[in-house]
């Protein structure tokens, strides 16, 4: 563990991340346990309310972020290292336990977050009012369930680069994200990459990154 961990850091500035789905109480606690005495900041995804309560009351300095789904821990609190933000767009409050996810990944990893919610295609005014501040970003994570337009119009109005989370909100024929994520992946917008649905961990870790390394060329 102590080597896994530290090589991440070492990596990507971060070190290794805890997946909580699947994992008991009693496993996530004593992995929470083992990373704290190697590093200064662990991040739990996955992690539903219950599991969180226990965690909470079994660790002191634990906080449970229950929209994100997400236990954090700060030996010190965390400082906004870097330079510039990145925008999380959100389509809708159905897609917001992924895109807070995002967010707050992107944030643990001392970056500077705006959060651009409600603005999805259904109601795309909304995006349009906020368009310079999404354009002011060092990279964008566009979060999107339904049939996944946002994506490619935001791709369509902006020059930086945007990473797409699918999300499993929809109707039947969503397919539980499927088809937003085929939708994303054939996008005809320049510049957009795509994760997997519902992971708003992956985009918010490689925003990140993005940010990171813009600041290392400047």
């Amino acid at each position: 563990m102590q080597l896994s961990t530290l090589s991440a850091k070492k990596r990507t500035g971060f070190p290794e991340v805890i997946f909580g789905e699947g994992k008991t109480i009693e496993q996530i606690i004593a992995i929470m346990n083992k990373l704290m005495q190697h590093t200064e900041r662990v991040l739990a995804t996955r992690v539903d309310a219950i599991k969180a309560e226990a965690v909470v009351a079994a660790i002191p300095g634990v906080t449970y972020h229950p929209t994100a789904r997400a236990l954090t821990w700060f030996k010190k609190p965390i400082l906004r290292v870097h330079e510039g933000y990145i925008a999380v767009v959100c389509a809708g409050t159905s897609d917001l336990p992924v895109a807070e996810e995002a967010a707050l990944t992107a944030e643990c990893m001392g970056c500077h977050v705006e959060r651009i919610y409600d603005v999805g295609v259904a109601g795309i005014h909304r995006l349009f009012s906020r368009l310079a501040q999404i354009r002011g970003a060092n990279a964008i994570v566009v979060v999107a369930g339904m049939e996944g337009a946002l994506a490619s119009v935001v791709g369509g109005l902006v020059a930086k680069p945007i990473i797409a989370v699918p999300t499993s909100i929809g109707y039947g024929a969503s397919f539980h994200g499927i088809a937003a994520l085929l939708a994303m992946l054939n996008s005809c917008s320049p510049g957009v990459s795509v994760v997997n649905i519902d992971n708003g961990f992956g985009a918010g870790y490689s925003a990140a990154l993005i940010q990171q390394n813009i600041e290392k060329r400047l």
